[in-house]
């Protein structure tokens, strides 16, 4: 038997012969069995990757459903507020929700004709939204009704503002909506909005600054109207109609998902009362009585059936300069005018342009002077306003209107003036130009020396030389330079009894004025001097008096002039010939009368060159004169 051993390959089978290894193992037989332990746990180790994902996912889902749950409530909450708002018209969200205070200040950026006039608008103002969804609290209210109204407050407090983007706005009389009085552009602007704000205190409101467009009408018939019939019957009630009204959620550069709230609406129609005070807000504007007009102090009430105040109630003349400069005429004015609004308000308004015409009887007016006021703010009572301007290139037919308007002025009587914009084109405001209290003494130390008296055919005639100062009133300070003059002169015997005169129109062109015969008589008068035609003139400008405008001195000569007998007088120009024949030192005449002027101004500008003339009529005067032997007998030579 063969007993040599067998070397026997077992193949696969190492792994449990390894389980057999004794502590006299050889090292590599125990390396071997580590590195198989190690395989183990690295195939073991993929699983715990899949459990944090299963986590991880249960999480992402739970929270997830967590969110659309409250998105889903958050979207049923707004959706039950939203439509209760939406299902307001925009009017009744207005009265109720709107509140303004203000405005404080109003600030007039630009004005145009074309553009109408650019306001930039400071108030205060807030949305009232609890009142409109109906959150605010209230001390009845069960546990799940005020916890359903402080969600709603609280998803009030989460958008805070809305952005409103308006249409051009019409505004129109209340009882004459056709009439449009001026269409108003605002720029979009946000509205803060509140959820519960106090009862009876107005912090809360947030002060905004908002530019406003205004384009008045054209139709000033029906603006003169409206104007008229509020006053009339005490208060003032327009309507605004808006075209479309655009509101989202958030600010004016928001984007973000405040925006996604939007809402739109036509055709919107809010009546506004205006009253005393202004705006304290736009709360139940749609009162049964409507809110009286404020009484402008000094005038009639409004209401009743009252008319109208007139310009001149409103306007005062404070003082005035005209002084020629710069080669024209340059004025400047300060009035003050009544302040129409009982409250304080800070208003800046630019400088705004106006004509001056003069009416004239046989033409339509003319133009005088462009003038424009100087930046000013409200104050009370009065607003005190300053305007300056030039005279303008005047028409040829000018120099008859300007004639009436002076001699009308200087005479102690009103003149009549025209005023106009060219922001309202169309608006006509007729008044008159304040003559000075007491009337003006124009003509001055009238005397006429070397005065002769002597036969002419079958009538008397006179010679000798005019002096007097024309004085014109305070604040006309302008070159004069008289070239003309028509004395018409009343002689006395003795000094004038009366220092009245008679006043007259005078003509236009070259034709001399004229006056008839003052009836009765008066005492002592008895003679009446009358050129045929004006008389040459010479002047020269001299020191003005104290509180008088520019003063010249003015000559012309008598020649030859009728002297006539007025009727039932002759015994007294007898009587006086008698004195100054028989008398020592002559015999003193009274002379009383109205002159006529024509003269220059220096700088006023015609149409066809400067310096036109212009005539002043109705110019009352007195004076003396001392006539001498001579006198008398040099003319019987």
């Amino acid at each position: 038997m063969d007993t040599t051993p067998t070397l026997r390959i077992d193949k696969g089978k190492s792994r449990a012969q390894d389980a057999e290894s004794t502590e006299h193992t050889p090292l590599l037989a125990s390396t071997s069995t580590s590195h198989s332990s190690s395989r183990d746990t690295s195939i073991e180790h993929p699983q715990a990757p899949r459990r944090l994902y299963s986590r991880l996912l249960s999480v992402f889902l739970i929270s997830l459903s967590v969110c659309v749950l409250v998105l889903v409530l958050v979207a049923i909450i707004a959706y039950s507020y939203g439509s209760h708002a939406s299902q307001m018209p925009p009017e009744e969200l207005l009265q109720r929700a709107l509140v303004v205070q203000g405005p404080d200040r109003v600030e007039v950026i630009s004005a145009s004709r074309t553009e109408g006039v650019l306001l930039l608008v400071s108030g205060r103002v807030g949305l009232d939204v609890g009142n409109v969804i109906k959150v605010k609290r209230n001390a009845e209210d069960s546990y799940f009704e005020a916890l359903w109204k402080s969600l709603g407050r609280w998803g009030i407090r989460r958008l805070d503002r809305i952005t409103t983007t308006l249409s051009s706005i019409q505004v129109s009389p209340t009882v004459h909506p056709g009439d449009v009085l001026a269409t108003i552009t605002p720029a979009p602007f946000e509205l803060p909005l509140t959820a519960d704000p106090p009862a009876k205190d107005l912090s809360w409101l947030t002060p905004v600054k908002i530019p406003v467009r205004i384009q008045p009408t054209e139709d000033v018939p029906a603006l003169l109207r409206f104007v008229r019939e509020s006053w009339q019957l005490g208060y003032v009630s327009v309507q605004a109609t808006v075209a479309q009204a655009t509101v989202h959620g958030g600010g004016l550069q928001g984007a973000g998902w405040r925006s996604l709230f939007a809402v739109s609406h036509t055709n919107i129609h809010p009546v506004i009362n205006l009253k005393s005070g202004w705006v304290n807000s736009l709360q139940h504007v749609q009162e049964a009585q409507p809110p009286i007009v404020p009484p402008v102090p000094g005038l009639p009430p409004p209401g009743n059936n009252n008319p109208l105040p007139r310009f001149s109630d409103l306007v005062t003349l404070q003082s005035f300069e005209i002084q020629s400069a710069n080669d024209t005429i340059h004025l400047e004015a300060n009035a003050t005018v009544v302040n129409p609004i009982p409250w304080d308000l800070q208003f800046v308004s630019p400088s705004v342009p106006f004509m001056i015409a003069l009416p004239s009887p046989n033409s339509l007016s003319v133009s005088v002077a462009a003038v424009h006021s100087h930046p000013f703010s409200l104050t009370h009572p009065n607003i005190s306003l300053t305007v300056s301007g030039n005279v303008v290139p005047l028409a040829q037919n000018a120099s008859g209107a300007l004639s009436v308007f002076i001699s009308e002025y200087i005479s102690g009587r009103d003149a009549d003036i025209q005023i106009m914009t060219p922001l309202l084109p169309g608006l006509v405001v007729n008044t008159t130009f304040p003559a000075p209290h007491p009337k003006p003494e124009i003509l001055q130390n009238v005397t006429i020396s070397d005065m002769r008296i002597k036969p002419f055919g079958t009538t008397m005639v006179a010679s000798g030389t005019v002096h007097a100062l024309v004085v014109l009133p305070r604040g006309i300070n302008v070159g004069v330079n008289a070239s003309r003059v028509f004395p018409d002169v009343l002689v006395f015997d003795g000094p004038v009894p009366s220092p009245d005169g008679n006043d007259t129109s005078g003509g236009e062109g070259n034709s001399p004025p004229t006056q008839p015969m003052p009836d009765p008589l008066p005492p002592h008068a008895f003679a009446h001097i009358i050129p045929e035609d004006w008389l040459p003139a010479e002047c020269i400008a001299v020191e003005a008096p104290e509180g008088s405008g520019s003063t010249v001195a003015v000559s012309a000569h008598i020649i030859d002039v009728p002297l006539e007998v007025l009727p039932g007088r002759e015994r007294e120009f007898s009587n006086f010939v008698s004195k100054v024949i028989f008398g020592t030192q002559g015999a003193l005449a009274g002379v009383q009368g109205v002159a006529a002027v024509a003269a220059r101004v220096n700088g006023l500008p015609f149409a066809n060159g400067r310096d036109g003339e212009m005539e002043l009529t109705g110019l009352p005067f007195q004076g003396s004169v001392r006539i001498g032997k001579k006198s008398v007998l040099s003319g019987l030579d």
